[in-house]
């Protein structure tokens, strides 16, 4: 029962928030204090490798339709408590920042496993509910793109070696919106409709912007809308930071299969049960479907960080780069890369001006993947 249970953790922490907007004053900050919470707590835990005992799909759904609708509820509480009167600009911004984050570590695993599921309604909320960040179209480019095109160079989820999270961030912000319109479209043009037609999801996702712009309005005025929207920006660049952290500096051939090591595994027991299992995704790459409660932590993949210090390191990209993600590309090289993997990275490196460890390392030490 415990197994069903921990995955309430992650609406409790949005109630938390809520409660937090709603009290005001320095309580608005609640939900964006969960950050550095959660990134102290984390890296004191041990690493959770357990694989979890849950059998009934329907209760195991029940936190992650919380979470989703959840994501969507803060910016409307929000919304409604400035309409209220009394909050002042600090406040504003501190409840501002609380819905924005956890639209992204809770709203966004919530909504991809929604739209991964057979079903209409599950898919309806799991896409439109992406209005958080302002893409609700996210889904295409994550299913129809990413998943084939992970660690190569079509894959604009995977940042290259040496790319620091301020270029990345920005520049897969228009590729993966690019992307998931250009697929729509060609999809379109494959049963006989025009590129831009009327049955294309970005009518669908302006349509699901318009209304949530307009809830807010209608709850809060202007102020609230304004805010609202600037939080649902900062998450969209927010999404992408996140991102960069999962197949960072991984390489993978075109065509070639893709295996359990194209994925960074953030497997600390916090990070596990707030991003329902998102950062426990190396099976998820090898079956879309597999609900997120049924993967199983990748025991003998490479170590790296809980993603909470991920983030904060990756915002000073030297430390970033030098302590936590060159000693795992170098081992993930040199143990887990195959040998066409190897000259890829090898060139990466080169690229990047980092240290050629292919020349350091003797070939009988290099494992085979």
């Amino acid at each position: 029962m415990f197994d069903y249970l921990r995955y309430y953790f992650g609406p409790l922490l949005q109630v938390a928030a809520a409660i937090g907007i709603i009290a005001g004053g320095i309580y608005t900050w609640t939900g964006l204090s969960t950050l550095f919470i959660l990134a102290f707590l984390d890296g004191v835990l041990p690493r959770d490798m357990r694989s979890r005992s849950i059998r009934n799909d329907n209760l195991a759904l029940i936190p992650i339709w919380l979470g989703a609708i959840m994501a969507v509820g803060l910016y409307l509480i929000l919304a409604w408590q400035i309409g209220q009167g009394g909050m002042s600009t600090i406040e504003i911004v501190g409840g501002m920042l609380s819905a924005s984050w956890l639209g992204v570590i809770i709203g966004v695993p919530t909504t991809h496993e929604l739209y991964h599921k057979q079903g209409a309604v599950k898919k309806f909320i799991g896409t439109y509910c992406q209005v958080i960040y302002l893409d609700s179209t996210r889904n295409i480019a994550h299913m129809v793109g990413h998943h084939l095109d992970v660690g190569t160079p079509e894959d604009c989820d995977t940042a290259e070696r040496g790319k620091t999270l301020y270029t990345f961030a920005p520049a897969a912000v228009i590729e993966s919106t690019k992307t998931a319109w250009r697929l729509e479209s060609e999809a379109l043009m494959k049963r006989g409709y025009s590129r831009w037609s009327i049955h294309h999801q970005v009518w669908k996702a302006l349509i699901a912007l318009i209304v949530f712009a307009a809830a807010m309005y209608a709850l809060g005025g202007a102020t609230a809308m304004g805010f609202g929207l600037l939080g649902a920006a900062l998450a969209r660049l927010w999404v992408e930071t996140f991102n960069y952290f999962q197949h960072y500096g991984q390489v993978r051939v075109a065509g070639k299969p893709i295996g359990r090591r194209h994925v960074w595994n953030h497997l600390q027991p916090l990070s596990r049960l707030v991003a329902f299992e998102i950062t426990n995704h190396a099976d998820h790459h090898l079956d879309a479907y597999i609900p997120y409660y049924r993967l199983k932590p990748d025991t003998s993949a490479v170590k790296v960080p809980n993603v909470f210090i991920c983030f904060l390191t990756a915002l000073v990209p030297p430390l970033w780069h030098r302590f936590v993600i060159m000693p795992a590309l170098k081992e993930w090289d040199l143990n887990f890369a195959s040998a066409e993997e190897r000259e890829l990275a090898r060139q990466q490196n080169l690229a990047a001006g980092w240290p050629d460890w292919f020349a350091e390392a003797p070939q009988a030490q290099m494992s085979n993947a």
